[in-house]
């Protein structure tokens, strides 16, 4: 999809209360995928076009996986893998806690922003917080605002 390209945006109501996925880089380039679960607090620039995070999800999905699965919390955590094998980290919402992820799988060997074609790196530079991703806890306001102090973070 080039800058020319038509793209429509996504809402928040849309988003509040089903499954949505949402990717995003960290301060050094490395990538992760947020899976909401129906929390609508994430950032703006997540929302801006539906077809270029499609694109983010299938060129992740589409990959040939890298790694064996290294979910840290075990368990229940084990079946959300698929994105870390790849090279994503995965952070799952923690559920009452608006825009607070907790780390459930990291790559041993993570994907950097670099790996991308042009046109997901430049989505994704919209999509850069400020935080190194492999922190525990994570917070995420809705400007892309983020945090990763695990002791501020409840």
């Amino acid at each position: 999809m080039t800058e020319g390209s038509t793209h429509t945006p996504l809402t928040r109501e849309e988003i509040a209360g089903v499954e949505f996925d949402w990717f995003a880089a960290d301060r050094t380039g490395q990538v992760a995928q947020f899976l909401a679960a129906g929390d609508d607090t994430v950032p703006e620039a997540a929302l801006r076009s539906e077809e270029l995070l499609e694109a983010v999800h299938v060129w992740i999905d589409t990959r040939l996986a890298a790694e064996e699965p290294n979910a840290l919390a075990g368990g229940f955590d084990d079946h959300l893998t698929g994105p870390q094998e790849r090279g994503a980290f995965v952070y799952d919402w923690v559920q009452g806690q608006p825009g607070v992820y907790r780390l459930v799988a990291a790559p041993r060997h993570p994907l950097a922003v670099t790996d991308l074609p042009d046109h997901l790196r430049e989505y994704l530079a919209r999509l850069t917080l400020a935080v190194t991703f492999g922190a525990p806890k994570v917070q995420i306001g809705p400007q892309g605002e983020a945090r990763e102090d695990a002791a501020q973070v409840p």
